[in-house]
């Protein structure tokens, strides 16, 4: 089993290669070999990049990002980073 297909909409990914790498970001939609991952800043909600799956890797949390605003992805995002997975991930499944 490859580690993209523990990706799905909402996951927490690592970027591992490209510009981005070792960046946060949530992936939006997976499509075949590719998600749409978003961080809310340079890569807004609305326009997500297409990156391969061998080149994200999963973190521990989730995000429902349905009705998410940019700016509230890039709180959580920046929670996940400062304050460790633990605290952030439980307010991310509460939202």
């Amino acid at each position: 089993m490859s580690k993209g297909a523990d990706i799905k909409a909402g996951s927490v990914v690592i970027a591992l290669a490209g510009r981005e790498k070792n960046r946060c970001f949530v992936a939006a939609a997976v499509d075949g070999g590719f998600a749409y991952i978003a961080d809310g800043k340079e890569r807004k909600l609305s326009k997500p990049k297409r990156k391969s799956l061998k080149h994200i890797s999963p973190a521990i949390s989730e995000i429902n990002t349905e009705g998410l605003t940019d700016k509230q992805l890039r709180r959580l995002l920046r929670e996940l980073a400062t304050q460790g997975s633990e605290n952030a991930g439980r307010r991310i499944t509460n939202e």
